[in-house]
């Protein structure tokens, strides 16, 4: 049989003299985002979106009872309730595949089957990690962007960079879109004004990972001076971002402002304020190879381990665990952006995670029976379905190596945690993170 007859991309792996019978495999990516995600199984038979409903505290009682009210029948109490919030998660069904050809495999210097496998496997992983790392940072994106284009004079509506966080309100715990009905309080540069309708671009020009450009009409004119391009936006309700040098938005960084030691102790802080638990003992950080070198170079960062005896074995290993209420994650899967204005420089965001930053919801039927019969090769291996099926062609030697899994992901609101029931909590309506950007 001729190497000719093979198809062009399996003619380099067919035996032609070569001595190394194995694979070398290929670079691949470091994961994690979804370590931080608590798993819940989707149950069979509801609809393919669940919501979720959180209950949450009631304010506490400083006040003694007046002994002149103390009576009736209600003693002179008026009843209060506590408050509810909602959070949807919808299935999706992700799947991919490889074919076998067994004559293939037999002529092949190594086995195709068990490399097809592999990388099925790092594929499907990749993959359940970039879907995590985007739902989480959609939300954490939410409610902070800038002006896009100055203003020619006053007017209601104002182009911005993203529209996330924007669009939808919370009542009574539930997002509802933004209206003149449910509007939303937004700080434009420096003034506060009532959003009533968010619109997407046609055409996407936001600069920000997945970002969604659009247009943000207010109820009244904005100024010439808040309106000007690279101006802050920010929602009442925004996600907590920490910058170097409090720089206002992503644009407003500059040379210089890179990762610190002082940025992580701030993106703590803003976590316990909000009383987020942790994560087995300490709060997750993802953050890339870049972002972990420029805070080994913080001067507070190597004075904290100056002869201390654990110095050796944190520069020995490059990362540090457990470290002030942090438990660093090498990633590759952290987003890096172009500046938006400044040639050469790029953004980076670690991102510091709480427990319950995600969650993740599996289906629960997805190995049935009648969906996998009994004489079907399926293994679910870390909620994946990975899924051999025998050869069906008219000479029954090509087989299909595939994996599927069925679910999503969602980052839950935390609005019923308010100052009210936590006096140093924040108004952000998603608090089980803080992002960090900075200069890399």
């Amino acid at each position: 049989m001729g190497i000719q007859n093979f198809p062009a991309a399996l003619q380099p792996i067919i035996q032609q003299g070569f001595l190394e019978r194995e694979f070398m495999q290929a670079l691949h990516s470091r994961l994690g985002y979804r370590a931080c995600a608590d798993r819940e199984e989707f149950a069979v038979g509801i609809g393919e979106t669940l919501t979720k409903t959180r209950a949450g505290l009631k304010p506490t009682v400083t006040t003694p009872l007046a002994p002149n009210t103390n009576t009736n029948f209600d003693n002179g109490l008026t009843p209060t309730t506590w408050g509810v919030e909602q959070y949807t998660i919808t299935i999706n069904h992700y799947a991919a595949t490889t074919d076998l050809n067994m004559v293939t495999n037999r002529v092949g210097i190594a086995s195709q089957f068990l490399q097809n496998a592999y990388v099925n496997g790092e594929q499907a992983a990749r993959s359940l990690d970039e879907l995590a790392r985007n739902a989480l940072f959609n939300s954490y994106f939410g409610g902070n962007t800038r002006v896009r284009v100055t203003l020619s004079s006053a007017g209601p509506a104002v182009s911005v960079d993203d529209i996330r966080g924007f669009q939808n309100a919370f009542v009574n715990g539930v997002q509802q879109s933004v209206s003149s009905s449910n509007p939303l309080t937004v700080t434009v540069g420096v003034d506060a004004y009532t959003l009533v309708t968010a619109a997407a671009d046609t055409t996407n020009v936001s600069t920000a990972p997945n970002g969604i450009s659009g247009v943000l009409t207010f109820s009244g004119n904005v100024s010439v001076s808040d309106g000007t391009a690279a101006n802050p936006i920010v929602s009442a309700n925004a996600s907590v971002i920490v910058r170097p040098s409090q720089r206002s938005n992503s644009c407003a960084l500059v040379a210089g402002d890179t990762l610190v030691m002082a940025n992580l102790l701030d993106a703590v802080a803003k976590l316990r304020v909000n009383a987020v638990p942790e994560i087995d003992g300490a709060y997750n950080c993802y953050l890339d190879p870049v972002s972990a070198r420029q805070l080994f170079a913080d001067p507070d960062f190597k004075q904290l381990f100056q002869g201390a005896t654990s110095a050796n074995q944190v520069f020995r290993k490059g990362m540090t665990n457990d470290f002030l209420g942090l438990r660093f994650m090498p990633t590759t899967e952290a987003f890096v952006q172009s500046h938006p204005t400044l040639a050469g420089l790029l953004i980076r965001r670690p991102i510091i995670c709480g427990q319950g930053a995600l969650i993740e919801g599996t289906f629960a039927g997805m190995a049935a029976d009648d969906v996998a019969p009994a004489d079907s090769i399926v293994a679910v291996v870390d909620g994946v379905a990975m899924v051999t099926r025998e050869p069906i062609d008219r000479l029954q030697q090509i087989i299909a190596q595939s994996w599927y899994w069925m679910g999503g992901y969602c980052a839950p609101s935390d609005t019923t945690t308010s100052p009210t029931t936590v006096p140093t909590a924040t108004n952000a309506a998603f608090k089980r993170a803080v992002m960090v950007e900075h200069i890399g």
